[in-house]
């Protein structure tokens, strides 16, 4: 091989080499959330991104040292946008769950929670009334078929609303189908407000979410109903999402989260936006 070329060609080795270096410090990470499941992430009048998700994010950023660039991105697209490198990271309330960890990494859970039903105060469904219980999928599958069943009478022929592509949508497919009408949309956002409006008569999300809307003008006439159920297909919490491969991004996310979890930033964070604790324990 000529010098000359064997220069060129160990230049370019040197090159990419610093490039990939470079790249892999993460000074600048690029974060993708919803935007449109308030209060984890939603969009301020004045077009700024907020919510739990999007402190947890600076958070973070600030404790690793690394610039944050956050933006929105549909929920039905979210991976396949990471997996394209649109962005470094998901922080969108996304729990781990099996069938996400073949296509993508998981840092450590930031936040835990279950999921129930929200039915208007007015409505004949409001007689059902709420309990506290959580019911885990996996550990009590026995006690989750007995709620149910309870339920079904109830819920039989009803509209329920429910967000596209969530493990929520897999939940009323395995236990109530053929029993309620699901009406599924693109937003939780948007199924809270044909909730509000008498449109569906119930809809099912995580407790966190509906906490927060419980907690706006229109959300003051809507109401839990039956238990929570969490485990199983809900996963094991949720986390911030990586691309297969990124483990050095994952670990260091990974290791910001821990801290946060520790000296309480993730338990205050949660009060401020939820008025629960769901952050992890130790």
């Amino acid at each position: 091989m000529k010098p000359m070329i064997r220069t060129l060609l160990a230049a370019l080795v040197a090159l990419s080499t610093s490039i990939s270096a470079f790249a892999n410090d993460w000074h600048t990470i690029r974060f993708a959330t919803e935007g449109a499941y308030a209060p984890w992430n939603f969009v301020e009048p004045n077009g700024q991104l907020a919510g739990f998700d999007i402190d947890v994010t600076h958070d973070l950023c600030r404790r690793m040292k690394a610039d944050c660039q956050i933006v929105a991105q549909s929920w039905d697209g979210i991976i396949p946008a990471l997996n394209a490198g649109k962005y470094d990271a998901i922080t969108a309330a996304m729990v781990i769950t099996p069938a996400r960890k073949a296509v993508v990494d998981f840092t450590i859970p930031y936040a835990v929670g279950a999921r129930s039903f929200v039915v208007q105060k007015s409505g004949p469904l409001a007689k059902v009334g709420e309990s506290q219980q959580v019911l885990l999928l996996d550990k009590d599958p026995q006690g989750v078929q007995k709620a149910v069943d309870a339920l079904k009478p109830a819920l039989k022929g009803m509209i329920v609303g429910v967000q596209t592509a969530t493990t929520h949508a897999q939940f009323l497919d395995q236990f109530f189908k053929g029993v309620v009408q699901v009406r599924e949309y693109k937003t939780s956002q948007d199924m809270m407000l044909d909730l509000s409006s008498g449109r569906i008569d119930a809809a099912f999300d995580g407790i966190a979410f509906i906490g927060g809307a419980l907690d706006t003008p229109e959300g003051r006439a809507l109401t839990f109903i039956g238990p929570r159920f969490n485990g199983g297909l809900f996963g094991e919490g949720s986390a911030i999402t990586v691309r297969k491969g990124d483990t050095d991004l994952r670990d260091k996310l990974s290791a910001a989260i821990a801290a946060a979890r520790d000296d309480g930033t993730l338990s205050r964070l949660s009060m401020k936006w939820f008025h629960i604790d769901i952050a992890p324990k130790k």
